[in-house]
């Protein structure tokens, strides 16, 4: 199967198959390139922002949901 027969059959997928897709396909390229080059701390990079920029770093917790599933449960929160 080539590339092209692999996205065309791709694009056909229902919405949420796709996003189930693409994270799993993510998550294997980072796995796959920590392997190869594990992260190096740049404190460097940080020491140039604003004390209360830096005081952010680390506050945001991403969800493993789905991004549909969480907006439409910000949405029922918001409206119910």
């Amino acid at each position: 199967m080539t590339l092209q027969e692999l996205q065309n059959q791709a694009l056909q997928l229902p919405i949420g198959d796709r996003w189930r897709l693409v994270q799993s396909l993510l998550s294997s390229i980072q796995q796959e390139t920590l392997v190869f080059s594990p992260p190096t701390p740049n404190v460097n990079s940080l020491t140039g922002l604003d004390p209360w920029t830096q005081s952010l770093i680390g506050v945001i917790q991403l969800d493993t949901e789905e991004p549909t599933e969480s907006y439409v449960d910000y949405l029922e929160e918001k409206y119910s």
